[in-house]
């Protein structure tokens, strides 16, 4: 299992365009060693971005 760093989080208003985003910094920044992870929250309302360092 890679080790992961959590460096930030933040919450937003569910928006289905916010995976399109994650998925274009997963792709952009991989070579500086940061992945993006984004989780719905159990309110329904929001979503969780998360960026970690691996």
């Amino acid at each position: 299992m890679i080790p992961m760093r959590l460096l930030a989080t933040k919450s937003f208003s569910c928006n289905d365009e916010l995976y399109k985003v994650v998925d274009l910094l997963n792709k952009t920044l991989k070579e500086y060693n940061l992945m993006f992870g984004l989780s719905k929250n159990t309110d329904g309302q929001t979503m969780t971005l998360s960026i970690y360092e691996v």
